[in-house]
């Protein structure tokens, strides 16, 4: 799959925009973003690519802002060279859980569970706050024997976790041919034997499927479209684990899953991001 490099500039340049645009681009398609000094990098496939301007991207808009957009086609990259020069350190989430590249030094500081990842283009390394709320919420649930699925598993990080918490087994499943095949490198890498990787979306899930825990990092309107699929795929007293949205869906969000007769157990707060679990009664 062909990829589309959109690099905006913003002036002044700070978090709140970015929240906004890259809330705004989810809309459009864009499903990977890097933050810069000067703005942010999205990526979309070029399928889905179309000129940005203030008809679909409303904040183009705003009178508090400048912004400069240019685009370019993804040329073959050394990613790995490309992520360890610009944008990916190690991290540690909770005092629990170190993620880093094999291009990192062992850290001294111990903790239960380590995961390499070795990203190309597909993003998910734990330095976002969903995938960080995301993992603090896995280090806080005992996962002996369960079956999980990963929605939207991107590099494969939560999958891997859930795997190092005991895990029965877990599928991944992601749309994106980059993402599945990063995920398929991680898993190797982890010298994980129980994922199963699977390209597609929410289509592939039926109610024989039976998982005790669902995982999905996706953005709202994809989670609005698909929770009714996880509810016939997840087993009864059954946990979902949600993330990738704004505090401001919240409502939204909560108000589909109370339909489906979930319990919302918590929510988790993060620079305006959220993560939210609920239970299936």
């Amino acid at each position: 799959m062909d990829f589309i490099q959109t690099t905006i500039q913003i002036t002044p340049t700070d978090a709140t925009a970015r929240e906004i645009l890259i809330a705004q681009l989810c809309e459009l398609g864009y499903d990977s973003f890097m933050e810069t000094d000067t703005g942010l990098i999205a990526y979309i496939p070029s399928e889905k690519h179309c000129p940005l301007g203030p008809e679909n991207l409303p904040f183009l808009s705003s009178p508090d802002y400048r912004f400069s957009i240019s685009w370019e086609k993804m040329k073959n990259k050394n990613w790995n060279k490309e992520w360890e020069q610009n944008y990916f350190k190690p991290v540690v989430i909770a005092n629990q859980c170190i993620i880093r590249s094999p291009f990192h030094e062992v850290s001294e500081q111990k903790v239960p569970y380590e995961i390499l990842i070795q990203p190309q283009m597909s993003f998910g390394t734990g330095h976002h706050e969903t995938t960080t709320l995301m993992i603090q919420h896995l280090l806080e649930m005992d996962l002996t024997n369960l079956k999980v699925l990963d929605m939207g598993c991107g590099t494969g990080i939560l999958a891997i976790l859930a795997s190092l918490k005991g895990a029965a087994h877990i599928t991944a499943i992601d749309i994106d041919q980059w993402a599945t095949n990063n995920a398929k490198d991680n898993i190797n890498l982890n010298h994980i034997s129980n994922i199963t990787v699977e390209q597609g979306n929410a289509d592939l899930l039926s109610s024989d499927n039976h998982f005790h825990i669902i995982l999905a990092n996706i953005n709202r309107n994809i989670l609005l479209q698909d929770l009714p699929s996880y509810d016939k795929a997840l087993t009864n007293n059954g946990l979902v684990i949600l993330s990738g949205f704004y505090k401001d869906d919240f409502e939204k969000l909560n108000a589909m899953a109370l339909s489906l007769g979930w319990e919302h157990l918590s929510l988790k707060e993060q620079n305006n991001w959220i993560a939210l679990s609920y239970r299936k009664k």
